[in-house]
């Protein structure tokens, strides 16, 4: 897709971090932006920048844990602009797990998957029949992460699990697609390549009442970027970050290739992931890096 004037993104989790900064550089480009969040204050703010900045956008609440919430978004989609031509499942959650996973609390565990996982699953339940039902060319976008997708660290089980399993489903998809000659091209979308600083440690903000986490349950004690630079400089290490808006710019430039690899490494990573792939078809034991990232 080399224009995206007058194309329609529909991006969940689109108030804040990634999603916020995809709705400005795409709609910077000329697309209509459609906005879904349940950051009532986040939602907010970005209805007046979006605004202030002349974008084209609508802004409204959407649960994506919940399937008829993905579909009053679709429809609000195409009522409001008549069509979506590119669709962006980036609402995610960090859960806040540390120590032993055996003790995490169960609510933990419903909520980052209630929220990565079936959010992935119900938007596409909810956005795939319009979009192959076009017959111009249209994007469906996953936001996922390397933790899980493409490496395993120790320190956050929960959500690595919720980004494997993204990562599988969203590759089911584009085989699917392909496999089907529809009109549909599906991209993977790697935030980074270094941590991105976005409000992902301090998602208990939006944390439902219901999965509100028992008292003496496990709790990380990181709820920022800052934090986390904090832990890692415990063991030595100076954490380098990742501002949201070059995540959204290298996502884009990827569409305009059609890419299904929406992915920036460093040279550390990329042996990382050649290490792990070594460890495999050597059957090797794994041994854990001692921090995350």
């Amino acid at each position: 897709m080399q224009d995206f004037t007058g194309k329609v993104a529909v991006i969940t989790g689109g108030a804040s971090g990634v999603g916020r900064s995809l709705a400005f550089a795409l709609g910077r480009r000329g697309a209509k932006i459609v906005v879904g969040d349940v950051d009532a204050a986040a939602m907010e703010q970005v209805a007046t920048d979006l605004e202030a900045a002349g974008i084209d956008a609508v802004v409204s609440h959407c649960d994506v844990t919940q399937l008829d919430s993905n579909q009053a978004l679709a429809d609000l989609a195409e009522e409001r602009f008549s069509g979506i031509q590119l669709v962006f499942a980036n609402a995610g959650i960090g859960a806040g797990e540390s120590g032993a996973m055996w003790d995490y609390s169960e609510k933990d565990w419903q909520w980052c998957l209630n929220v990565n996982l079936w959010g992935v699953i119900n938007a596409i339940r909810a956005f795939m029949p319009r979009l192959v039902s076009q017959t111009e060319t249209t994007h469906f976008v996953v936001t996922g992460s390397g933790n899980g997708a493409l490496l395993v660290y120790p320190d956050q089980p929960i959500y690595t699990a919720t980004k494997a399993a993204v990562h599988t489903i969203t590759e089911n998809l584009h085989y699917q697609v392909q496999a089907g000659n529809l009109p549909v091209k599906v991209s993977a979308l790697f935030p980074g390549p270094h941590i991105v600083d976005t409000g992902l440690f301090n998602s208990g903000r939006v944390r439902p009442e219901a999965l509100q986490k028992e008292s003496g349950g496990n709790e990380s004690g990181i709820n920022s970027v800052d934090d986390m630079k904090k832990m890692a400089a415990e063991f030595g290490i100076e954490l380098q970050t990742t501002h949201p808006d070059e995540v959204a710019e290298m996502a884009i430039e990827g569409l305009e290739r059609d890419a299904f690899w929406l992915l920036k490494t460093t040279p550390e990573t990329d042996a990382k992931i050649r290490a792990r792939c070594d460890m495999i078809m050597e059957r090797k034991t794994p041994v854990p890096d001692q921090v995350g990232g």
